[in-house]
């Protein structure tokens, strides 16, 4: 089924993404729908969250409160960083992340993305969130296979930004030990990767997974957490990984310095709040210290 325009035959989205919990939206409006027997995408909107895209059930990302979450995946690793040049988006068909990385100068960004519907739908329906990055001459967006792509590459990027869905289905590819090692071949010395790790406290699995996986291929592995309203279970969870240890351990007055030469506008990401995402809860750090 595929159709588009003005329809109201939903009055109640509700995802049951995780067992026992459950998130209820009210629909006002059906702007797109395509169900299919491989996935069920929907464009709704809501009268809090404004447009919200949904796949298979779970909410994507939302008008309202995607700056929290592009904000942080972004800004993070690249005032931790300081000096990149080059990033590289797998998914990310939103534009979110495309849009906060072009606020910086002389930055090129690559994007991969397997889904081109996705990002036209994306770009027609919820236009805000991408604010014209995905048609920006300095983005380079490539429609591929993001695990291929990264395989095959010999190119290089200080950031990888693993902007990708839940590990269930066709995203489950991007949280496997084989992608990480072929997202840190093309890692330059120093790089950083962030990925979406989901909320600690309905995924515990996956974050310890991860957590695993990429502690075997990196010198320094954590998570930083930011509050996102549209995701339910409490805080979400950003996964880090660098062989450059001292990236994490910038000081404030470092990470202000840098923050204000970069000339960037945030609403949510400050400096301190940059620090303090990495101050994990208790609950999180025995998910992560506790023995496999």
């Amino acid at each position: 089924m595929k159709s588009s325009g003005a329809l109201s035959v939903i009055e109640l989205f509700d995802e049951g993404l995780h067992s026992g919990v459950n998130l209820a939206l009210n629909v006002e409006k059906v702007l797109y729908r395509e169900k299919t027997d491989l996935q069920d995408l929907m464009i709704f909107e809501n009268s809090t969250f404004g447009r919200v895209m949904s796949l298979d059930g779970a909410v994507q990302t939302t008008e309202k409160d995607e700056f929290i979450y592009h904000e942080m995946f972004v800004h993070v690793p690249l005032l931790a960083h300081g000096n990149v040049r080059r990033v590289l988006i797998i998914g990310g068909g939103d534009g979110g992340a495309a849009r906060q990385l072009m606020k910086y100068e002389d930055i090129a960004v690559t994007l991969v993305d397997i889904d081109r519907t996705v990002i036209e739908l994306s770009k027609k329906y919820m236009p805000s969130i991408s604010g014209g990055a995905l048609d920006d001459p300095r983005l380079d967006l490539v429609i591929a296979d993001g695990c291929r792509f990264v395989k095959e590459t010999d190119q290089h990027w200080d950031v990888i930004i693993i902007d990708s869905t839940d590990p269930h289905g066709p995203g489950e590819v991007l949280y496997t030990a084989e992608f990480y090692g072929d997202c840190k071949s093309c890692l330059a010395p120093g790089g950083i990767i962030t990925t979406q790790n989901g909320v600690p406290f309905v995924q515990e699995s996956e974050l310890r997974q991860s957590y695993d996986r990429l502690g075997a291929l990196f010198a320094d592995v954590t998570f930083y957490q930011a509050a996102i309203p549209s995701y339910v279970g409490g805080d979400m969870a950003f996964g880090w990984a660098t062989d450059e240890k001292s990236h994490r351990s910038r000081s404030l007055a470092e990470l202000a310095e840098t923050y204000m030469n970069s000339g960037i506008e945030t609403h949510y990401y400050t400096p301190e709040v940059h620090q303090a995402a990495f101050a994990l809860p208790l609950h999180v750090q025995k998910i992560l210290t506790r023995e496999a």
